[in-house]
């Protein structure tokens, strides 16, 4: 079969018409890792009738126990559909073993490290090569902290990042217990003896994580972690980034608190960062949740024409009367 890309191995495995949109979607077969067998999907949405005329490129990441369907509903319902309505290029990718990205050889082991270093400079690559320009990325939950590690980590440039959203992502809520090293030891002496996380049986979504990154998680959480690899210290790098990077966070975010998302983003320079909290005290109809800040039909007024405004122009509008200027 032949390849969809001069990069690496891509197959396109549907291409599809989905009422007034477009669906097209591709395998990626990287090979960039050490872990050979690593294939990424990407499902790219568009307008019917305007395949020739694409807009300004968008790429969607997921957050864990979770696939496509969190942007793109199977009723043509949520941000992607509403993004690629409003002219966007939409990209929407599945990480390792989630939705249609099969599982790795050595999925167990997955971590963030692994997706910042590896899988998102190859989709990034792609999608350049297919739109011809620079994507803007916008990440939900771990979505928003694989792209906060790769930007830090130097992975993603300002060649493959136009510009980045980051929703209910943090890394500084702190677990106390794990920083008593005897709890994290027997954490992780428990936590090996699993290869996944059951999202259904956890009641976190529908897809499974890979106990790599729980593991990785309490690395960063333990007493003398950080938030990085053995290699760099991806905290210490986003003060290097010089792309404009969003962080939105949500009053009645239990899991992401909007205290901690909000020093995510002060460590990227002060002429970069933007910060928005989603809250009834700030104008809005609701203090939403980690999901509902972008799966709700508040989400659906309010949020999605917000985040078409950043992509449009890197800034928001004043956030006070933003639920009424942007609902058109």
């Amino acid at each position: 079969m032949q390849s969809s890309s001069e990069l690496f191995p891509v197959a396109l495995i549907s291409a599809e018409l989905r009422g007034d949109l477009t669906e097209d979607v591709y395998r990626l077969k990287p090979g960039n890792s050490p872990d050979p067998s690593v294939e990424l999907v990407l499902t790219r949405l568009g307008r019917f009738g305007h395949e020739g005329a694409r807009g300004v490129p968008v790429v969607l990441v997921h957050g864990s126990f979770s696939n496509r369907r969190f942007w793109y509903s199977p009723k043509g319902l949520g941000l992607g559909p509403h993004l690629a309505r409003a002219g966007f290029d939409v990209w929407i990718a599945e990480m390792r073993g989630h939705g249609l990205s099969p599982r790795n050889q050595h999925y167990r082991r997955n971590r963030v490290a692994d997706y910042a270093r590896y899988d998102l400079p190859a989709i990034a690559a792609f999608v350049r090569e297919q739109a011809g320009q620079a994507p803007h990325w916008v990440g939900h939950s771990l979505g928003g902290t694989t792209l906060a590690a790769a930007l830090g980590g130097h992975y993603l440039g300002e060649e493959d990042v136009a510009s980045a959203a980051l929703f209910g992502s943090q890394i500084s809520r702190v677990y106390w217990p794990l920083k008593m090293p005897p709890v994290e030891w027997s954490g992780r002496m428990l936590l090996k003896r699993f290869d996944v996380l059951s999202g259904a049986w956890l009641k976190r979504g529908p897809e499974d994580e890979p106990i790599g990154l729980a593991l990785e998680s309490m690395r960063w959480h333990g007493l003398f972690g950080r938030f990085g690899d053995a290699e760099r210290d991806w905290w210490a790098g986003l003060a290097d980034v010089r792309v404009p990077v969003l962080a939105v966070a949500a009053a009645g975010d239990l899991q992401d608190p909007v205290w901690a998302c909000r020093k995510l983003v002060e460590q990227v320079p002060e002429d970069c960062r933007h910060f928005l909290k989603l809250a009834k005290n700030e104008g809005f109809s609701d203090d939403f949740g980690h999901i509902e800040m972008l799966v709700s039909k508040a989400a659906e007024r309010e949020v999605w024409p917000l985040v078409a405004h950043w992509l449009k122009h890197q800034a928001l509008p004043g956030a006070a009367q933003a639920a009424e200027a942007l609902v058109l």
